[in-house]
């Protein structure tokens, strides 16, 4: 079974994740951050990863801490989920349109966390939420998922549209990446027999 539980609790934040990298991309998702939630659905129904992700942070401050907790425990369970990564295609990519906005994604399951962001998202507010965040949330995934990942914006005019792009490219890059390649399920993908 590829599911994982990971909670994590510091003086600004209690994060709790659960997920089944098996799932039907299935979601119950409550930080108190409602964009944020809006766009954790989105990565649970486009991975096909279940997820249910519940956060007390100090809003009172401002997402920051909350959105960056969620990231390192999200990857931390990612990380959990796949064990040895046997089987697994290791790789995902996707070219993923949004109206204006279009975001390229690639990503490798490598145990080698690498982070390039080339998104300009052309303003400081969606709603409330801070759009920087969404950079925050993705370079905490990425170290604590062990995941190399490039997202890049090529078009984009709307910042909504940008980051949802963003969510979703991700998404479907990690929901190609987790799956099982039935011809090598036996295998860990690496020469070196280890990742």
């Amino acid at each position: 079974m590829r599911q994982s539980t990971v909670s994590r609790s510091t003086a600004e934040t209690q994060i709790a994740v659960e997920i089944n990298l098996d799932g039907t991309g299935a979601y119950d998702n409550n930080t108190g951050v409602g964009f944020f939630d809006h766009m954790l659905d989105q990565l649970a129904r486009h991975s096909l990863i279940d997820m249910k992700i519940t956060a007390k942070g100090d809003l009172h401050v401002d997402d920051h801490h909350t959105v960056e907790d969620v990231g390192i425990a999200l990857g931390q369970a990612l990380t959990n989920a796949l064990g040895d990564k046997r089987g697994i295609r290791r790789y995902g990519a996707c070219l993923l349109p949004m109206d204006d906005a279009l975001v390229r994604t690639a990503l490798d399951l490598s145990a080698r966390p690498f982070f390039i962001w080339n998104v300009d998202l052309p303003s400081a507010k969606i709603g409330s939420f801070d759009t920087e965040l969404v950079r925050e949330f993705f370079q905490a995934l990425s170290t604590h998922g062990g995941i190399t990942l490039h997202v890049d914006m090529l078009h984009g005019l709307n910042s909504h549209h940008i980051a949802e792009a963003a969510f979703k490219s991700v998404a479907r890059a990690l929901r190609e990446a987790v799956e099982v390649d039935t011809r090598k399920a036996g295998d860990i993908p690496s020469t070196k027999g280890a990742l």
